[in-house]
């Protein structure tokens, strides 16, 4: 585990909100059911292809309900193009039965619940929890993991250990929003390959660059 401190946990965010500020979700939606349906669909592929599916899928199946009557081959026409579409397309036809079923149609809204839908995560849970329901939640994806790692606040690659250590650390009203910056920053500055490290704001805060916990 990394000695970073609070206070230089929370200098990272302050530093990346003065460049990105308040982020909303890349992935449309209007209902938690569409960003669930949005959030399965854009494992292994970004998210304004994701954008260009969910516009032709909602049109058809825009609820739990329309979505559960639809065919597990006729969910993989529609999504084809996101990748993965034969697992996806099962895992959204069954939690959109599933949604119906035990949940009278509506997305429910802890992590438990959460977790038990088909092709749900830990990372896709807390961000229904913080984008559709307002939930602290802290989603740790492959730039949060690579940024914090990288960056010398964490030296763990476990996605549940480092959510627990940025939950220790921010104050929970900032959970959903540190982890939309540090993808933001990931995307664009912070990139696995050949980060722009003259540009990036946490340079003087980061392990690259030799600085100290």
């Amino acid at each position: 585990m990394s000695s970073f401190t609070c206070r230089k946990w929370n200098e990272i965010y302050d530093r990346l909100y003065e460049v990105y500020g308040d982020c909303s979700c890349p992935l449309r939606h209007e209902s938690p059911f569409q960003l669930l349906a949005a959030v399965m669909l854009s494992a292994q592929c970004r998210d304004e292809r994701v954008n260009q599916v969910t516009e032709k899928l909602f049109a058809v199946a825009p609820d739990a309900k329309s979505m559960a009557k639809l065919s597990a081959g006729e969910i993989a026409d529609m999504i084809h193009t996101c990748g993965l579409f034969d697992a996806k397309s099962r895992n959204l036809r069954a939690a959109a039965r599933m949604i119906v079923e035990e949940f009278h149609g509506e997305v429910p809204r802890t992590m438990e619940e959460l977790t038990r839908l088909p092709g749900i995560g830990r990372k896709s849970a807390n961000v229904l929890l913080g984008n559709a329901f307002g939930t602290p939640g802290f989603p740790v994806d492959t730039h949060v993991n690579r940024l914090l790692n990288r960056l010398g606040a964490m030296c763990d690659d476990d996605p549940v250990r480092i959510e627990s250590a940025a939950c220790a650390k921010i104050a929970p009203e900032k959970w959903c929003n540190f982890s939309h910056l540090l993808i933001q920053h990931g995307r664009q500055i912070c990139r696995a390959r050949k980060p722009e490290c003259a540009k990036c704001v946490l340079a003087t805060l980061c392990k690259k660059h030799g600085v100290k916990a």
